[in-house]
């Protein structure tokens, strides 16, 4: 695999080789690598397993040192794929806060942030496919 970014690449079975793909990958194709999991009800609701992740989207970290602890989305960095969430701090020794960067796979979405209007349209498109399927399953 070459230093820039390839097409061309399918895939491999060595995560050298994967992180990289990762890292050379455009921003169009690492937002869509930069799908978060969604929680029980979203997921019967949307009828997706995972959605990209944004800005003000509520979620709750699924592992490591906060397991568990819930929060709104300050922003999100696609080149190293990872997310900070609002009161998610680490104590410096001179006694400031920084808030601590958390792996997007770790992260689990309670809530989604509907303000965008696109997103909106997306979301009311995948309900009504899941209805349509739905009818076409019962006339069977």
């Amino acid at each position: 695999m070459k230093k820039r970014f390839s097409n061309k690449w399918i895939s491999s079975k060595q995560k050298r080789k994967q992180r990289k793909y990762r890292y050379n990958a455009p921003r169009h194709i690492q937002y869509h690598l930069s799908n978060a999991n969604l929680s029980k009800e979203l997921r019967k609701k949307y009828g997706k397993r995972s959605i990209s992740i944004r800005k003000n989207d509520v979620v709750v970290i699924m592992r490591g040192k906060f397991k568990k602890k819930s929060g709104k989305v300050i922003s999100v960095d696609l080149k190293r794929g990872v997310a900070f969430i609002e009161n998610i701090h680490a104590n410096k020794k001179d006694g400031s806060k920084v808030n601590v960067p958390i792996h997007i796979s770790n992260l689990q979405i309670k809530e989604l942030d509907l303000t965008d209007k696109k997103r909106i349209k997306l979301e009311d498109k995948n309900i009504k496919n899941i209805n349509k399927e739905m009818q076409g399953g019962e006339k069977k």
